[in-house]
């Protein structure tokens, strides 16, 4: 009787010991380190977030905290759920009364796409932000991975940035060694815009073996002349759009056959929501340009 007493005395213990360390972690502070260096801490994985930027909403998705997502703005259509998030304007045109309305206990902002002066007003409100500007293709993993602990989904999130790295991995091995192809990225025709040397699109040029003809510049999204591009003389241009169909201004380049990118045919279009996202799906657009490159290397006379 004394030996069963003291079982269950042992077991009511372990029972006790469980039920902290699982009270523990559902209410457990989290931190991470956020892309402006700052550190961000919540008393408790966030249940509630507001997310400022449709790849920011994607990525959280990803990152397996979609059904903590109670608001977005403009444009955040993927994964499909996500259509049916409540707006609060568009990234770079916020309405602060609706973000304060859904009450966020986390609020997920782009750094160089929000306004800065409606961040700062969402802090003072109160609100805990965590700032997003992830320049390199490998900071997409990361994101995933800090989101995660943020959501208390880490699990979730873990599996997805092991999947993007090992994808990224393959890319690397296969297109990494190949002869540089000078590559012009067109994100718009007027005014003619195209990515500097710190944007996530440079990153994924280099990934495939191109040199961005202007990657010295250091603005995110330099406006550039033709006569700049015809200087430059690329071997690729590559463009984007607004849309998932290839854009008509691609063809005004037409005409400038001194550009060795016209004479060889090399006008190539990649969907803007795969490359211009810091999203997973951002590798779907560089394994569709690393392919486009190569095309280009295939038109290379032979000597």
């Amino acid at each position: 009787m004394k030996a069963d007493r003291v079982d269950r005395r042992c077991w009511r213990q372990l029972f006790v010991a469980w039920l902290l360390i699982a009270g523990s972690a559902v209410g457990a502070e989290v931190s991470v380190v956020d892309d402006s260096g700052a550190t961000l801490r919540l008393a408790q994985p966030a249940k509630r977030i507001v997310s400022l930027a449709p790849h920011l909403t994607e990525t959280l998705f990803a990152a397996g905290a979609g059904e903590r997502v109670v608001g977005t703005v403009e444009y955040s259509n993927y994964p499909p759920a996500a259509v049916n998030i409540a707006r609060v304007g568009g990234y770079s045109q916020l309405d602060l009364e609706r973000v304060t309305a859904l009450r966020p206990d986390l609020i997920i902002a782009w750094q160089s796409g929000n306004t800065a002066a409606h961040v700062d007003r969402l802090r003072a409100l109160g609100f805990p932000i965590y700032l997003s500007q992830p320049d390199r293709i490998e900071d997409v993993a990361s994101e995933i991975e800090r989101l995660g602990v943020l959501a208390g989904s880490a699990p979730v999130a873990n599996r997805a940035a092991a999947n993007f790295r090992q994808r990224l991995a393959g890319l690397q091995e296969r297109y990494g060694g190949r002869p540089s192809v000078r590559t012009f990225y067109q994100i718009w025709k007027q005014p003619l815009m195209t990515v500097g040397g710190h944007q996530i699109i440079s990153d994924v040029i280099r990934l495939c073996g191109g040199d961005n003809v202007f990657g010295k510049l250091e603005t995110m999204a330099p406006t550039v002349s033709v006569e700049a591009v015809i200087a430059a003389n690329p071997e690729a241009i590559v463009a984007s759009g607004m849309s998932e169909s290839r854009p008509e201004w691609l063809d005004d380049w037409l005409r400038w056959t001194s550009i060795t990118a016209v004479a060889r045919g090399n006008l190539f279009f990649v969907p803007p929501d795969l490359i211009q996202r810091h999203t997973p799906r951002l590798l779907d657009g560089a394994q569709l340009l690393c392919q486009h490159l190569e095309t280009a290397r295939s038109r290379r006379p032979s000597r």
